[in-house]
């Protein structure tokens, strides 16, 4: 019985993982299309473009970046070690079957 429980158990999640994958799939093509469009918008400029229901602003920013390895270069190990924070978390990832034959 529980030989069987296990193989139920192994074609239903082979079935949540291939449609992992195909929505990571159609999610990629989807931020592909969004990207294309939205730099569209952002090659005419700064400004409020207006849909029917939505409007999207172009606006220019700025970000501030840390350069770590200039900053390890500096700090020492130790001081770095004292000032980093460890969080444990569960993730996942996906990957594909190859469909060459391997020898």
């Amino acid at each position: 019985m529980n030989k069987e429980i296990e193989n139920v158990k192994e074609i239903m999640n082979q079935s949540t993982v291939d449609s992992i994958a195909e929505v990571r799939a159609e999610k990629a093509r989807l931020t592909e299309i969004e990207n294309r469009l939205m730099e569209n918008l952002k090659m005419q400029g700064v400004g409020t473009y207006n849909g029917t229901e939505h409007y999207i602003t172009v606006s220019e920013a700025e970000r501030n970046t840390l350069d770590m390895k200039a900053v390890r270069e500096k700090l020492s190990r130790q001081f770095i070690t004292a000032n980093t924070k460890v969080t444990a978390y569960i993730t996942t990832k996906i990957f594909g079957y190859t469909k060459k034959k391997v020898a």
